[in-house]
């Protein structure tokens, strides 16, 4: 029996590494992560409002996910959990380096330091975020546009980006508020269509994907390929498939970055690697494709000048 299990343990270590292996060797060198987390809720105190206490997952565990996956450069984003406290980021950022990281902070667009940001900017900060999903503010068009102008004034003279994390629906009132932001805009994990409202319906006849469309086309807003477990109504989360192909298709080339959402909170271990073959196997053979997806339009997001090999 021993002799068995020792066969059947050493297959599907063995199919494991093969696995990541093919997968890592299909992402182009020096690939960002465009959205991640990490959490230390024993060192760094979590907001009032958190409505969820995750695990703590670390930078160094983050770094060893990240090349088990083929990435290289990380983006970490301000967790809803820490609410305007970004110093876990911060810290990160601080041992991460410059070279390898960049941050979206939180903060209070009508109660920040202007110098503080410039200082946050040396460290790798390039983004602001606004999370109404997982806070459950509702804003109505009125409200939200007069928070989003808030936002693009604080980091506009930083050529920072605002990132929104915001349902579908709110899309459509988006639409007629980025062009006046005068900004790089960003909406998370596809817009977060609420697929379990809409099973077997057309990406276009959700409420608020066409607007998305729209916004990609008009060139100043990006949109993340991630999450796919937070808006799927399928265990496979295959009801995906038909937007974030359309996403692709649309603005693969330039406004769509590529992320694996770790440590996926609240919905910790799971497996991103099929989600990441799935968007390899929708680029086909296109080189490019899948280098803008994972590199590229990282880089002209986040204002990245990449390195020669030999400075990194």
């Amino acid at each position: 029996m021993y002799r068995y299990l020792c066969i059947f343990y050493y297959y599907t270590i063995t199919t494991f590494i093969m696995v990541s292996s093919q997968l890592t060797q299909r992402i182009p060198p020096d690939s960002w992560d465009s959205h991640m987390h990490i959490v230390d809720v024993e060192n760094y105190t979590l907001d009032p409002s958190a409505t969820y206490r995750p695990t703590s997952h670390s930078l160094e565990q983050a770094l060893t996910f990240e090349t088990s996956v083929g990435l290289r450069n990380i983006v970490l984003v301000q967790p809803s959990i820490y609410g305007l406290n970004n110093s876990c980021l911060l810290d990160g950022l601080h041992e991460l380096g410059a070279g390898r990281g960049r941050g979206v902070v939180a903060i209070d667009p009508e109660a920040f330091d202007a110098q503080e940001l410039r200082t946050w900017h040396d460290l790798g900060v390039r983004g602001v975020r606004l999370n109404l999903q997982s806070t459950g503010v509702e804003l109505d068009a009125d409200q939200l546009e007069r928070q989003l102008m808030l936002y693009a004034d604080a980091v506009r003279p930083l050529g920072w980006v605002v990132q929104v994390y915001v349902p579908m629906k709110l899309i459509t009132i988006l639409e007629s508020i980025v062009p006046k932001l005068k900004v790089k805009f960003c909406i998370d994990h596809l817009g977060q269509p609420p697929l379990k409202d809409y099973q077997g319906v057309a990406p276009y006849d959700i409420p608020g994907f066409s607007s998305l469309i729209r916004l990609l086309k008009d060139g100043h807003t990006y949109v993340k390929l991630s999450a796919p477990y937070r808006m799927s109504a399928l265990p496979d989360n295959s009801d995906v498939d038909p937007i974030a192909k359309e996403v692709i298709r649309v603005a693969g080339n330039s406004h769509v970055v590529f992320a694996t959402d770790w440590p996926h909170t609240r919905f910790e271990g799971l497996d991103i690697k099929p989600w990441m073959e799935r968007v390899l196997s929708w680029c086909s053979d296109d080189e490019h494709l899948i280098e803008r997806l994972f590199r590229g339009n990282a880089e002209d997001l986040w204002d990245v000048k990449r390195l020669p090999r030999t400075q990194q």
